[in-house]
């Protein structure tokens, strides 16, 4: 479901809130949502032929509409209480539901009161509000039917565009609580269209963290959430961060974990385990099997994304996870005959992901754990693949992505080629990457070895898109 707006979506971060109804003016609306939730902070001005009226506003710490002794007061006091010291000025027509002019960002009194002056002078009805940084590391969205839909870095208007978050209503607002720290008031949702953006600093004319954009009412309706990731803000948080906080809110054991973002304020999830120690883990934006470090023990998570992300661009943030005490461990994925294929071996399995160590014969309740483990995982995600870790007495998710495969026990990733060139996979992850991009146009990839479907060795395979299949070493 993408919750597309059925009408004009103005900006947010631009204060251009749309009308509560279709005929009501623009500031008497944002006055109507004011006393649903917490609003952008404003004050709206009408011509009346030789000057301006100061008509309505919503300020922190003033009462609601209070009379200002000037138009210039009155923005001043805007200007003082906006968090970035920067406030917008739109105008409008009451007759036209167009927006006019927009003065995005003033800083200055001066240039503020100039600005309302003109466009008074024009005959134009304005409303000043406060900026918001849409890029100040939370997100903006839209709530329908049971859907909640988000982005990071941009307005309502997201919905619009491909990569937003599409998730069921009850588990966005727990993702959102997890990440952020507070719930995002949104109020009654029910036969509702609801914009909102979420802030990590308090704002708007209550000053709490979250910003009503838009209140519709529309009739009873139930959609169903486009699930998948990556989206927008799974690249936000990091891959393996957005995976794991998925399973542990669907219900599944996840080890605690404490997110060290670039983005946002570091956060925690899980469940304890029964070991104190910790692996550290980098989470990019997107999957990238193996390429980036994990390691048992606590390393400077300062050092590792300077040494191995020195722009900043790939690695969204690093995990703390606490370790579980491994009696066996592996991974499950959706083949392409529709059948989990279930692959591990007693102890740790970081070699095994490697594709170092091969695939041991699982005992018969390990693999029904996992397949239980699955079951739930399918319901509410549909096709997925993970990483789990089997203590003795229940199965842990250390790693979830969504989708299924195309392989076989033998074809990695379907296709024919003019010549297939040949890898023994014991040469490594990085060798194998190497290979991989020297492959010329109609060639294939025949692995020689024992290749785990699940192992990572495979999943670089499988990124790469290039036609694979598996031969077994004599």
């Amino acid at each position: 479901m993408r919750l597309l707006a059925d009408r004009e979506v103005n900006e947010a971060a631009a204060g251009n809130q749309t009308d509560c109804t279709h005929n009501i003016r623009k500031d008497r609306s944002l006055d109507q949502l004011a006393e649903l939730g917490n609003v952008a902070q404003f004050v709206s001005f009408s011509p009346d032929g030789v000057g301006t009226r100061r008509e309505f506003s919503r300020i922190a710490g003033h009462m609601p509409n209070e009379t200002f002794t000037s138009e210039r007061l009155a923005l001043e006091t805007l200007l003082m209480r906006s968090p970035e010291a920067s406030i917008n000025l739109r105008s409008f027509s009451p007759d036209d539901p167009r927006s006019r002019e927009f003065v995005y960002g003033i800083t200055n009194i001066d240039d503020a009161v100039s600005a309302l002056g003109r466009l008074s002078g024009d005959g134009l009805f304005v409303i000043a509000n406060e900026t918001v940084d849409v890029k100040d590391g939370g997100v903006s969205g839209v709530a329908q039917g049971g859907v909640i839909e988000f982005s990071p870095d941009d307005t309502p208007r997201c919905v619009e565009k491909d990569g937003v978050a599409s998730l069921p209503l009850h588990l966005g607002l727990s993702m959102l609580e997890t990440v952020y720290g507070f719930r995002p008031e949104l109020g009654e949702t029910l036969g509702v269209r609801l914009e909102f953006s979420v802030h990590p600093r308090p704002r708007g004319w209550r000053q709490t963290h979250t910003l009503l954009w838009e209140h519709e009412q529309i009739a009873l309706e139930q959609h169903q959430p486009a699930l998948t990731w990556p989206n927008n803000f799974s690249r936000h948080v990091g891959d393996k961060a957005y995976g794991l906080l998925m399973a542990y809110l669907i219900g599944l054991p996840t080890p605690r974990t404490t997110v060290i973002g670039r983005r946002v304020s570091p956060f925690n999830f899980g469940l304890a385990t029964a070991s104190h120690e910790v692996w550290t883990r980098t989470c990019p934006r997107e999957p990238e099997p193996g390429l980036y470090t994990t390691v048992k023990g606590w390393i400077d998570p300062f050092a590792l994304l300077a040494a191995e992300d020195r722009t900043g661009d790939a690695i969204r943030s690093v995990l703390c996870q606490a370790a579980v005490p491994a009696r066996y461990s592996g991974a499950a994925i959706v083949t392409g005959s529709g059948s989990l294929a279930v692959e591990g071996r007693e102890g740790e399995g970081d070699l095994f992901m490697l594709g170092v160590d091969e695939p041991e014969v699982l005992p018969a309740n390990i693999v029904e754990s996992v397949k239980a483990a699955h079951r739930r995982l399918e319901n509410a995600l549909g096709p997925v693949r993970f990483e789990w870790v089997h203590d003795g007495d229940r199965v842990w998710i250390v790693q979830l992505h969504l989708g299924a495969t195309h392989s076989t026990s033998k074809m990695l990733v379907p296709g024919d080629a003019k010549e297939w060139i040949h890898f023994d996979v014991r040469h490594g992850l990085e060798k194998l990457r190497v290979a991989l991009q020297t492959l010329r146009p109609g060639d294939g990839l025949a692995l020689v070895g024992n290749v785990g479907l699940t192992s990572h060795i495979a999943d670089v395979v499988r990124k790469a898109g290039t036609p694979a299949r598996i031969v077994v070493s004599p």
